[in-house]
């Protein structure tokens, strides 16, 4: 259950523990946020759905039939893992590589369509204004993200990026979240991670951080906040709107 606050936020009443294999690093008492880590497609950049049609693509001309919804289901994983829940270990193994490749060609051909979700970029520079820092967290290759730091233009005012080249492990598993927190230098306690995807979530809470998610990449409010979501918001624009009384700020 969610508690409506207003149109377009949630809070959830009490953190939902997400879950997850192995035993969370658990917070210390919350503390107000220092640090702000982002996921960047489907939160910051509206990209999602140009994921799917490319991995879509790729797995027609490798000739897999994989339904475009547990394509959708399985974004904000890192591309490994996606493969792996999309197509079973073995298959992935197989063909991996490939599959990668044809979807990033494929996605770099519709960049042009990517674009940032309405006051994304203000809400980076908002943050970092109050003197907070952003940390852009994504699992996106070097080429891609290129095209996201193209149509976000904030490079300037983050305090740090980490991709899917920085790390080993990436989204569910934590590695991601503790490589952005070195990143800003802040205790858990004292970040909140806001992404999208249930997958955020995760990895958010076995390192220890609260999460806020948004629902701009598609995802419902009931699944997140069973993830373990502190607050929901339509998206970044509705977290600017209430940034005085958001839980990034007090």
């Amino acid at each position: 259950m969610c508690t409506s606050l207003r149109a377009g936020v949630f809070r959830s009443p009490l953190p939902v523990p997400a879950r997850s294999t192995g035993k969370p690093h658990r917070p210390e008492e919350p503390a107000i946020a220092t640090a702000v880590l982002f996921d960047v497609d489907g939160t910051l950049v509206d990209s999602n759905y140009l994921h799917v049609h490319a991995w879509r693509r790729a797995f027609h001309a490798l000739d897999r039939n994989v339904d475009s919804w547990r394509v959708h289901r399985a974004i904000g994983k890192g591309s490994g893992k996606l493969l792996s829940t999309l197509l079973g270990d073995e298959d992935a193994g197989r063909i991996g590589d490939e599959a990668k490749e044809l979807h990033s060609r494929f996605y770099l051909e519709t960049a042009d369509l990517l674009r940032p979700f309405d006051r994304a970029p203000d809400l980076i520079r908002a943050l970092a204004d109050r003197g907070i820092r952003v940390v852009l967290a994504t699992s996106a290759a070097p080429d891609e993200l290129k095209e996201l730091r193209r149509v976000l233009d904030v490079d300037d005012v983050v305090a740090g990026i980490v991709s899917g080249d920085d790390v080993e492990a990436t989204k569910p598993d934590p590695e991601p979240v503790f490589a952005a927190l070195e990143k800003a230098g802040t205790a858990p306690e004292e970040t909140i991670f806001v992404g999208d995807a249930v997958w955020d979530v995760h990895a958010a809470t076995k390192a220890g951080v609260r999460t806020v998610s948004v629902l701009s990449g598609g995802v419902g409010a009931g699944e997140l906040t069973e993830a373990g979501a502190v607050a929901i918001y339509d998206d970044a624009a509705a977290i600017l709107a209430g940034l005085n009384e958001s839980v990034l700020i007090s």
